[in-house]
């Protein structure tokens, strides 16, 4: 209910900026909660068609991910490679570490659901996964100047494209790209093309980004939900103490007695 408040109260007031063009047709209506859709789908055409050149498409949807030194075709800047391959699974259970949040560039792509609150100004993702939620600023304005605060979902602005919602996405702080050592850095720049299929029951998507100080192409991901009509998502509520019980699973016999 908060987030449906501050999402009209945000339209109430910005209504007088919305361009003519946009109100000329109403756009499609992406609200409500959507699912990942376990059971295997093809691409959509039109969308993949409209990826930039030099781009490779994941494979890692869902719940796959790739193994240790496989980056899906992505291929790292050499001081970008060598982190990598310097990253261990064990890495990631530390105190320090097993809460930390990806960024929007990993987390979207999950087998976490997330709603949607669209107004003629403001789009509200509000993601399961790590409580992450992202404000899509559709009233034309631009980003932010370079040096200002980066997080792990960024700053983004959007737009119409025909029956397309387009998020442009920047000021993203350094964080996991294919969860196995390959890290972005804050410069990444994220574009997503938002489509719904026939009937409005299925949201596709593709998410594109670039990022030539760690990659020297670019990457890309098809992703496709389902819409389940009276869903919520839940908190995440990680627990830190989970890095602790790991250690001492893993520990070798006899160590810190």
């Amino acid at each position: 209910m908060l987030l449906a408040g501050l999402a009209a109260a945000v339209a109430a007031v910005g209504v007088g900026s919305i361009p003519a063009t946009a109100a000329d047709k109403s756009p499609p209506d992406l609200t409500g909660f959507w699912s990942l859709e376990a059971a295997p789908h093809a691409n959509d055409p039109g969308l993949i068609a409209k990826l930039p050149p030099n781009t490779v498409v994941l494979d890692d949807t869902g719940i796959t991910e790739f193994p240790s030194g496989d980056y899906g075709g992505l291929k790292p800047r050499p001081e970008a490679l060598a982190a990598a391959q310097k990253w261990k699974p064990q890495d990631e259970m530390t105190l320090s570490r097993v809460c930390a949040a990806p960024s929007v560039i990993y987390a979207i792509q999950g087998p976490f659901p997330f709603e949607i609150y669209q107004t003629p100004t403001l789009i509200v993702f509000k993601y399961e996964y790590f409580d992450q939620v992202r404000l899509i600023f559709m009233d034309g304005r631009g980003h932010p100047p370079a040096d200002a605060p980066h997080s792990k979902v960024g700053h983004s602005v959007g737009h119409w494209d025909g029956d397309e919602l387009v998020v442009d996405t920047t000021h993203l702080a350094p964080a996991t790209i294919t969860n196995n050592g390959l890290d972005h850095s804050a410069n990444v720049h994220m574009v997503e093309r938002y489509k719904l299929g026939a009937g409005g029951k299925t949201l596709m998507a593709t998410q594109w980004f670039e990022d030539p100080e760690v990659l020297d192409n670019n990457g890309a991901r098809f992703i496709q939900w389902e819409k389940k009509e009276g869903n919520y998502v839940f908190p995440y509520d990680c627990d830190p103490s989970f890095a602790t019980q790991y250690q001492q699973i893993g520990a070798p016999e006899g160590a810190g007695k």
